[in-house]
């Protein structure tokens, strides 16, 4: 777990170190790429520590109010992440299907309102949720069966009635994980409808190589959180073990996974690695 944190850190990092300062790097999808390095970065910061601390230390404990405020960043910043991997989306389909119109469409200032409506679409979401998990009442043996402190786990101990907060949860998670799936399968289908029609093999080839890294992301980050969300609401007979697993996968794995598979599928940012690797060896 610490070299998978350890590999969070320098992957995002090493996105933002090589798009940021370059300004043949600020288009939209890496100006994306690194909002979402950003996101993942504060993400993992919010959950992996603690997680460290429970096996490390055995430090089991975490105050009420603290508990709150992370329950609050995963989640928020989890609805920044899926609104930044639609965008991204909506980049594919507008280079792919409408090219002579893209940097019209996509220019630095709409690029800057996506981004400022993913934190606000995160936070309105989820500030709620710790004023809702407030007003209940708690029992006396008050234990996560989670390595952190997410929405229906800290539900679920509840002594009281606790309808108003799954239905909040669910109503949420369609706003946000359902919209956006829909949004993307509706962006791919016109991607690969148009794709399909170029008479080329290498255009073909290449305009799908562009949404590969895309695709891979969206598969990893989507998976363990569906899977997660639906087996706390109607996953009754698996084992508790199972959860704790895809939850924890839900948190480390899309942070770690997702600067390597953009470093590794996309031609610019490596060529880029491989300079600075050549430099630093030089020096």
């Amino acid at each position: 777990m610490v070299v998978m944190y350890i590999l969070t850190i320098l992957g995002n990092c090493v996105i933002l170190a090589i798009i940021m300062p370059k300004e043949t790097f600020h288009k939209p999808m890496y100006l994306f790429l690194s909002m979402m390095a950003i996101i993942d970065l504060v993400a993992s910061a919010t959950t992996t520590p603690k997680i460290l601390c429970i096996f490390w230390f055995d430090s089991k404990e975490i105050d009420f109010s603290a508990c709150l405020v992370q329950l609050f960043l995963i989640h928020a910043f989890s609805m920044m992440e899926s609104t930044i991997l639609l965008a991204m989306a909506f980049d594919r389909y507008v280079a792919i299907c409408h090219p002579l119109r893209y940097t019209s469409i996509l220019t630095n200032s709409v690029i800057a309102r996506i981004g400022v409506l993913a934190m606000i679409r995160g936070s309105c979401l989820m500030a709620p949720a710790p004023f809702l998990i407030r007003r209940l009442s708690y029992c006396q043996n008050n234990v996560i069966s989670h390595t952190y402190c997410g929405h229906m786990a800290v539900v679920k101990i509840a002594c009281t009635d606790t309808s108003i907060n799954q239905v909040y949860g669910l109503t949420v998670a369609l706003l946000v994980i359902g919209v956006d799936i829909i949004c993307i399968a509706v962006s791919y289908c016109a991607i690969f409808r148009m794709v399909f029609r170029l008479s080329s093999r290498e255009a073909r080839r290449k305009a799908l190589g562009t949404c590969g890294p895309h695709i891979c992301v969206i598969l990893i980050s989507y998976i363990p959180a569906l899977f997660s969300f639906f087996s706390h609401r109607f996953g009754h007979n698996i084992p508790l073990h199972v959860h704790i697993i895809f939850a924890n996968l839900y948190i480390l794995i899309p942070p770690m996974c997702n600067p390597m598979i953009y470093g590794a599928r996309t031609k610019e940012i490596r060529r880029r690695i491989v300079v600075i690797f050549s430099s630093i060896r030089l020096n």
